[in-house]
């Protein structure tokens, strides 16, 4: 039995270490009481602050394996102190940094890295990466959303993951790749309608999600975008105009505030997912190329639902599912590859496809796919 350490236990870092504890021995860390006390009694709690490198090294020093699950202000230096001390790590904390920075220092401790391994990016950029070694790619688009299934204006949203996450979504230029040319546009921009038959018609948006695959693919067109219910987009780029998301301090009755942390502390009280409360994942996902001398078009479409018997809402599922996928193939010895790997580098391999899709597909999370 291996010893998992994992660092952070919000939503999606709670359903790993239940997934990972059927086989494994977890053990969970997180600053709050609040969230350790929800795990079951199977899991290890450890209470350490993740924003301190001593206690880092602390918290995994017996693990064969770490799982990052921390917010992405903090990944990147967390992801660091994790390779610095020769662990292993799985992780989808999505900072902002260039995570090939690290590749050269993870080469040098021997260590395996997995980076924005959950569902976007993440299991867009597995399967892009099996179909990338296939065949020849000319377009790849990527859509996700998660909603609720309740819709309550004005905001139509919830948000199961960090605010300061969530906000970066509305505000981080996004790039895009035009003709072989990497463009930087405005993020919610493009914004289109399309229709899904579980939900009906959904709106997507430029978001900054293409991330690694813009170093690691050379196709000429790519796109990654945001799913919302109508009118979501305009009124978040309404907000952003305003300067609501601003990291920019000012000064109102001589006290200085950033305005993104005012309005994210209005905002996520009636963001926040109520016990119980169901909501969904749908991702589309679209390749299309030469294989074999033949013109080909790949979509994969994902319909996912908050699971009842288990209470494990679909984010929790999709997104922490695939991280431990990738946590197991790492420990089961089927991928060995050291440095940083972007999850396109797992696709690449069948058998860590497979096992990938495989996992998921046992875990209820079913991709399903249209070829013509």
């Amino acid at each position: 039995m291996n010893n998992i350490t994992i660092l952070g236990a919000g939503m999606v870092g709670r359903a790993m270490a239940i997934d990972l504890a059927k086989k494994h021995s977890v053990t969970s860390v997180d600053v709050s009481k609040k969230n350790l006390v929800l795990l079951p009694s199977n899991i290890k709690k450890t209470e350490a602050d993740l924003s301190r490198k001593d206690e880092i090294e602390n918290v995994i020093a017996n693990a064969d394996l770490v799982i990052g699950a921390v917010p992405g202000f903090m990944g990147f230096e967390t992801v660091k102190t994790v390779i610095n001390a020769g662990k292993n790590i799985v992780d989808i904390s999505f900072f902002p940094e260039d995570c090939f920075e690290l590749d050269a220092l993870a080469k040098e401790k021997n260590v395996i890295a997995i980076m924005d391994c959950g569902v976007a990016p993440g299991m867009f950029n597995i399967i892009l990466g099996y179909h990338n070694e296939r065949m020849t790619i000319e377009n790849f688009v990527a859509m996700c959303g998660g909603l609720p299934v309740k819709r309550t204006m004005p905001f139509q949203y919830k948000a199961p993951f960090s605010p300061v996450d969530v906000l970066e979504i509305y505000t981080r230029p996004a790039k895009i790749v035009v003709n072989s040319k990497v463009m930087t546009v405005p993020a919610l921009s493009d914004i289109e309608e399309i229709n899904f038959d579980e939900v009906g018609t959904l709106e997507a948006f430029n978001t900054d999600g293409l991330r690694s695959l813009l170093h690691t693919m050379k196709i000429p067109n790519m796109k990654e975008k945001t799913l919302r219910y109508p009118g979501h987009t305009k009124l978040m780029e309404q907000l952003r105009e305003m300067g609501m998301f601003s990291e920019e301090e000012i000064t109102v009755r001589g006290q200085k505030i950033k305005p993104a942390e005012f309005t994210g502390a209005l905002f996520f009280p009636k963001w926040k997912y109520e016990p119980g409360e169901e909501e969904f994942t749908v991702m589309r996902i679209t390749i299309e190329g030469n294989e074999n001398g033949t013109s080909k078009k790949y979509t994969y479409n994902l319909f996912d639902r908050y699971d009842q018997p288990t209470k494990t809402s679909s984010m929790e599922r999709t997104t922490g599912y695939t991280c431990t996928a990738a946590a197991n193939l790492v420990l089961d010895g089927l991928y060995a590859q050291k440095g940083i790997s972007p999850p396109e580098y797992l696709g690449k391999e069948e058998k860590c496809f497979e096992y990938v899709m495989n996992y998921l597909k046992t875990r209820n999370v079913n991709y399903r796919l249209q070829s013509t």
